[in-house]
C-alpha cells in the first residue's frame, strides 16, 4: 500500500498556526499572572520562603513533558544559587529515593496531579517530613492534597488543536519555575559575581569576567605626562600599539587621552612641536576595574571608541582595548 505524503502547508497557514499557538500560550501566561495577583501569590511567597530555608537541595521531579520542564527548572535553580537536581520519579522507586535527604525539599510538577509514578516520592516525603511543593492545575488532586504547598496553575487551553499535546500547560509550568528561581535568587542576594562562579564557560562566562581580569597594566600602559611634546607622545603610541596614549598630571591622576582620531583631526606641519595638552580629550571614557566585561563592551560600542582607561581613585591603572574583548570571547 502506497504511503500518502502529507501536503505542505501554505506559508500563510503556517504563519497563522504559529500566531495561534503563541497567542494561546501568551493567554496562559496572562492567566498565571492574574492568578498570582489574586490568591496564588500568598502560596508562591510561602514556597519561596520554604525553599530558601532548605539546608539541603531542592529535588525537582516530574514525568513526561513535566519531567522535561522539571530538568530545566532544576538547572536554573542550580545556576542561580539554589542547590538543586532532578530525580526521575520512576527511577526514584528503584533506588533513587536514596538521593533525597530529610533536609532537602521536593518540587513536583504534574499537570493532572495524578501521575502514578509520583506516588512513592509523595509517600517518602510524608514519611521523612521532606517539604513537598507541588505545581499542578488541580489542588484537589492526590499531589495537590498531599503537598505542603500547592501552586495551582490556571486551567488554560492547550495550543494543540486537539487539546492533547502539552503546550500551554508546560509553558506555564516553566514560567512559574523561572519565577521561583528568580525570586529565590533575589531572596538570597545572588549577584553577577556569584553568577560568574557558576558560568565560567562560553560567551556568557566571558561577559561575566571582570575588567581587571584582562586589562593591560604596568609597562604595557601608554602613558605620558602633561606638557609632553606630541612627537614624544606619538612615539609612545607607536611603541605600545593601542592607538592612544594616556595623559596624567604630576600626581599620576588622569588628565586626558590622545587617540589616533585626535591625531587625524590635528594634522598640521607643526604637530610634533605641540604639547599633548593642546589636542588631548580631557574627559575620556573610563571604567572601574571591577566592571563586567559586558559593561565595558556596551560602553565602547555606545561611545564609538576602541580603548577604555581603567580608573581607580582618579589614577589610570589599566587599559582595555576592543580587541581584548574580542579575544576574551565577549562579542
Amino acid at each position: 500500500m502506497a504511503r500518502t505524503m502529507p501536503q505542505p502547508l501554505p506559508e500563510s497557514a503556517a504563519v497563522d498556526s504559529a500566531l495561534r499557538t503563541l497567542a494561546t500560550e501568551r493567554d496562559g501566561i496572562a492567566e498565571l499572572i492574574d492568578a498570582i495577583g489574586n490568591g496564588l501569590g500568598a502560596t508562591f511567597a510561602a514556597a519561596v520562603e520554604g525553599l530558601a530555608a532548605v539546608r539541603g537541595r531542592v529535588v525537582v521531579t516530574g514525568m513526561g513533558k513535566s519531567g522535561h520542564v522539571a530538568r530545566k527548572v532544576a538547572a536554573t535553580f542550580a545556576s542561580t544559587g539554589t542547590p538543586a537536581h532532578y530525580v526521575h520519579p520512576a527511577e526514584a522507586s528503584h533506588g533513587d529515593l536514596g538521593m533525597i535527604r530529610s533536609d532537602d525539599a521536593i518540587l513536583a510538577l504534574s499537570w493532572s496531579g495524578e501521575t502514578t509514578e509520583l506516588a512513592d516520592l509523595i509517600g517518602y516525603a510524608k514519611r521523612f517530613r521532606v517539604l513537598l511543593v507541588a505545581i499542578t492545575s488541580r489542588a484537589d488532586s492526590t499531589l495537590g492534597r498531599q503537598a505542603d504547598l500547592c501552586l495551582e496553575l490556571p486551567k488554560a487551553r492547550e495550543a494543540c488543536p486537539n487539546g492533547l499535546a502539552p503546550t500551554t500547560s508546560t509553558t506555564m509550568q516553566l514560567a512559574l519555575g523561572d519565577a521561583l528561581a528568580v525570586a529565590l535568587l533575589e531572596r538570597r542576594g545572588f549577584t553577577a559575581e556569584h553568577f560568574r562562579v557558576f558560568h565560567p564557560g562560553g560567551k556568557l562566562g566571558a561577559q561575566l569576567r571582570l575588567v581587571r581580569d584582562i586589562m593591560h597594566v604596568g609597562e604595557r600602559l601608554p602613558i605620558v605626562l602633561e606638557g609632553t611634546r606630541m612627537d614624544q607622545a606619538i612615539q609612545e603610541i607607536s611603541r605600545k600599539g593601542f592607538g592612544c596614549v594616556i595623559v596624567v598630571d604630576a600626581d599620576g591622576a588622569l588628565a586626558g587621552i590622545v587617540t589616533d582620531g585626535d591625531l587625524r583631526r590635528n594634522l598640521r606641519p607643526d604637530l610634533g612641536t605641540l604639547l599633548v595638552d593642546e589636542i588631548m580629550t580631557k574627559k575620556p571614557r573610563t571604567v572601574p576595574p571591577d566592571a563586567l566585561l559586558a559593561s565595558a563592551l556596551e560602553l565602547q560600542e555606545s561611545s564609538g571608541i576602541t580603548a577604555l582607561i581603567v580608573l581607580e581613585e582618579r589614577k589610570p591603572i589599566g587599559l582595555v582595548h576592543y580587541l581584548d574583548l574580542l579575544r576574551a570571547g565577549v562579542t
